[in-house]
């Protein structure tokens, strides 16, 4: 259920930030100084707009899940479902409430807000909207409360507010890939129909990549490209169930099963918000939106294939 409300909670905030991307004043290409923002200190209507804005996203979404999702109320309640999808279901929250940490720091950023308040606020905004939805969770029926989920969404915003605060520079970003796979047929209902519902819901088809810049680890001289990333990939396959696979049977009464295994991936990526001919308000723009992984070619490793090596996309498996 959740995975639906964080998926929509992130496009918000991405048509959010593209919005003031447009409208913002451009530096001149090249340049290396602090933005208008920067400068100024608060930008009132930059400022006024993205509290609006945010509360409104917030209250809105609100209102649709008690609508939609969370009709008949249940006594709080927790359940542990750590042991389910791989835990795929929780790198998932851990790179969502990254996500949305970053996008929250640039909306203040832009606004004109000060660093630290900035951060701290991201933080606070992501862990807002992420509690939330948890504590709903623990009032619906079939549902529940989610330790692990918690811990994954508090993990993902340290990994933002940590880097952040320590460096001033995001030296690792989670990133988000997707591919189809042969299951959701088998289960329409609880991995999708359609591409956009199995996007969200199929954890068959979903990658998390840990995104280092290459740049900012190693000594490496002036004319080594800034932007240039190395990513590690983890994914599962063969999963139908959350713990276990259910029985399914072909035309014919046969049984049909599929082995549930873990996939690792290393593949090279671009962080292109350390493009520096692009204007500061872009360069936020970018690094909010880079949330999804560049295709390019993959060294792939699992245990029931071994080592594959992926020129481009990854294979629908």
């Amino acid at each position: 259920m959740s995975d639906w409300i964080r998926g929509a909670v992130l496009v918000g905030l991405v048509t959010i930030i593209l919005g003031q991307a447009v409208q913002a004043q451009p530096m001149p290409p090249g340049s290396t100084s602090p933005s208008p923002s920067d400068q100024q200190g608060i930008r009132e209507g930059r400022f006024i707009g993205v509290l609006i804005g945010t509360a409104a996203f917030y209250t809105v979404t609100l209102l649709m899940l008690r609508k939609q999702w969370y009709k008949k109320k249940v006594p709080f309640h927790s359940f542990n479902d750590n042991r389910e999808w791989l835990q795929m279901d929780k790198v998932g929250h851990a790179a969502t409430a990254y996500s949305m940490s970053r996008g929250g720091y640039e909306l203040m950023r832009w606004s004109g807000v000060d660093e630290r308040a900035s951060i701290l606020t991201g933080g606070l905004v992501a862990l807002l909207f992420q509690t939330t939805l948890e504590v709903f969770d623990g009032h619906a029926e079939g549902w529940g409360f989610s330790k692990g989920d918690m811990i994954a969404n508090v993990a993902g915003t340290a990994l933002f507010v940590g880097q952040q605060y320590g460096s001033g520079q995001q030296v690792v970003s989670l990133k988000y890939g997707f591919r189809k796979t042969i299951f959701p047929p088998y289960r329409p209902n609880v991995l999708g129909r359609t591409t956009g519902v199995q996007m969200l819901k199929d954890y068959n088809g979903q990658q998390y990549w840990l995104s280092v810049n290459l740049a900012s680890v190693l000594p490496v001289g002036p004319s080594f490209p800034r932007w240039l990333n190395l990513d590690v990939g983890y994914s599962g396959s063969g999963m139908i169930g959350g713990h276990e696979n259910p029985p399914m049977f072909d035309k014919e009464g046969k049984a049909i099963k599929f082995e549930r295994y873990r996939q690792f991936f290393i593949s090279p990526d671009a962080d292109l918000s350390r493009i520096s001919t692009f204007s500061p308000s872009l360069q936020r723009f970018i690094g909010t939106a880079q949330f999804f992984k560049i295709p390019a070619p993959s060294l792939e490793f699992n245990r029931m294939k071994s080592l594959r090596f992926h020129p481009l996309l990854l294979p629908k498996e």
